[in-house]
């Protein structure tokens, strides 16, 4: 699997010079879902980079990808569950904080996850049972409590309805902790949460692509990640999200 993970990070580095080399006065910005949910053509190129090059490392994978794909998750086997660019907006306005997720499951259980933010070249990855990792170096969540802790938090911008409770939970959060920050894009936030530089991050809705690799990387890190209500995750719908060091 080290070997396995080894040549995602190759390709995924390899991908993300498509972001770093954008020509952002020509590029060409769909909408999704609604007018907070963008797709650009570099999305769609990196995708389908991503999906040519993960079938030369492991043919017989499934691949699912935000930008749309064919497969489905089975009970059996491995997948790849994709994000090309985690954090679009992010990536539009030039923002400088967006990643390209990969994440490998075998059933229905992640076994390897890959987070790679290019405009800082932090390459986070994991391994199921064999811990993770920055840039080579093993990482670990922090061991304050609330009351010193940076609470992340994701806005859910496709679902505008649930703002009011999420900035009901923010509020809470808000006055029992020591900061709050929004980063926009829930892959890092979890990385975040993994090596220590942020205790908490919630959403009340995000997709299996967005959370797939970075769940995994948080868990390997000594964190725990279930839905707001404390149940686990599910690779195959939406769903809320809270992830944690162990203290909180």
């Amino acid at each position: 699997m080290k070997e396995t993970v080894n040549e995602i990070c190759t390709l995924v580095r390899a991908c993300a010079k498509v972001m770093l080399e954008a020509d952002r006065e020509k590029m060409a910005i769909d909408m999704k879902s609604g007018v907070a949910d963008l797709v650009t053509e570099y999305d769609t190129k990196i995708q389908g980079e991503l999906e040519l090059g993960l079938k030369k490392i492991l043919p017989e994978a499934k691949f699912i990808g935000e930008e749309g794909s064919s497969d489905r998750l089975s009970d059996e086997g491995y997948a790849f569950v994709v994000d090309p660019i985690d954090g679009t907006t992010n990536f539009i306005k030039d923002f400088h904080v967006s990643a390209i997720s990969v994440a490998l499951l075998k059933g229905k259980e992640a076994v390897a996850g890959v987070v790679y933010n290019p405009y800082l070249d932090e390459m986070f990855c994991a391994i199921k049972g064999q811990g993770a990792f920055l840039n080579g170096k093993k990482i670990s969540v922090s061991n304050q409590p609330l009351d010193k802790a940076l609470v992340l938090f994701g806005s859910s911008p496709y679902n505008k309805e649930l703002f009011p409770k999420t900035m009901e939970i923010l509020t809470d959060y808000f006055h029992k902790a020591l900061d709050i920050r929004r980063c926009g894009s829930a892959a890092l936030d979890l990385c975040y949460v993994a090596c220590g530089r942020a205790e908490l991050y919630f959403e009340l809705i995000v997709s299996p692509w967005d959370f797939a690799a970075g769940k995994l990387i948080v868990e390997e890190a000594g964190g725990v990640v279930t839905d707001l209500q404390g149940e686990p995750l599910s690779f195959e719908s939406k769903t809320s999200i809270l992830a944690k060091n162990n203290v909180i």
